[in-house]
């Protein structure tokens, strides 16, 4: 029994030791993915206050040699960014709205109802996960175009050149059915069986108790949704030919092709095109992950 209570402390370090040095070199390797992550970001807001000359040289500097803040108002001057920023801002909470509505509906009826074929049909909506956006470009735009000769037989919406165009085909996505469907899943039955012996449908039940209990979820769906939205470049950019329609995006491709070689006008309109999703995604990061753990998705 001695020799065991002299050896015991002797041989507990090892294993602690051990697993120091495994965290230690985790977040060192965690720092240097996230200095990797960050630096573009750095380069950009930094270059944003350099002069044109100290803006292309190279190697670039670490710092700015003289602030030259002046440059976020002559490229904010050079085009309609507050036309930009409101199109973006109402197309973004118009489908983020939208979306989270058809979401929480098909959410709620795949996992609380039955009715024939559910397990069909929410495989089909999976499998649309598979198809790129790309895929279904010529289709909308066919579908949207102002033709003559009809769409397949139909009348052609006509909608270029308007908010509808880059709200309606975005207000659904398998993404979000998915999210909410795995959330409502996990609400125990017994509040479903309470209500329904107050005498409670599906409609109540679902405004009442579900929702309330799903704020991670939808603020998680939300979030997704509006910084898609905000991000949104491809289809605005062939469906809007007028700066009343276009969002920031499409501004800032069509602002790169007039500014030309000043780098630092541009990386100061990039700076204030993202400025608002950062804060956006900082504050709203808590409830990101608490709505991902919750619903049980994994990376």
């Amino acid at each position: 029994m001695a020799t065991v209570a002299r050896t015991f402390p002797r041989s507990t370090p090892r294993p602690r030791l051990r697993i120091r040095g495994r965290t230690i070199a985790l977040h060192a390797f965690l720092i240097v993915v996230a200095l990797a992550v960050a630096y573009p970001f750095y380069f950009m807001v930094t270059s944003s206050f350099k002069d044109l000359l100290e803006a292309t040289k190279n190697p670039p500097d670490v710092f700015p040699a003289q602030l030259h803040p002046e440059n976020y108002i002559e490229a904010w001057n050079r085009a309609p960014w507050g036309r930009y920023f409101v199109n973006t801002i109402f197309v973004s909470i118009a489908v983020t709205i939208g979306e989270l509505v058809t979401a929480s509906l098909a959410g709620y009826a795949f996992a609380r109802m039955r009715f024939p074929a559910k397990s069909v049909l929410f495989i089909v909506f999976l499998a649309t996960l598979m198809v790129p956006s790309e895929a279904t470009i010529i289709p909308n735009y066919v579908l949207m175009s102002p033709s003559r000769n009809g769409c397949l037989g139909l009348p052609c919406l006509g909608w270029f050149d308007t908010y509808q165009v880059q709200i309606v085909p975005f207000i659904a996505t398998a993404f979000s059915i998915f999210l909410m469907r795995q959330f409502f899943l996990s609400i125990p039955s017994e509040l479903s069986d309470a209500a329904r012996m107050d005498g409670a449908g599906h409609l109540r039940f679902l405004w009442s108790v579900a929702l309330p209990l799903s704020v991670p979820a939808l603020i998680t769906a939300g979030l997704v949704t509006f910084l898609g939205s905000w991000n949104a470049f491809l289809w605005p950019l062939i469906v809007t030919t007028k700066p009343d329609f276009r969002p920031v995006q499409v501004g800032l491709s069509a602002f790169r092709q007039e500014a030309g070689s000043s780098y630092h006008l541009l990386m100061a309109a990039s700076t204030f095109v993202i400025a608002p999703i950062v804060l956006l995604f900082l504050v709203a990061q808590r409830y990101l992950v608490q709505g991902i753990a919750r619903t049980g998705i994994r990376g």
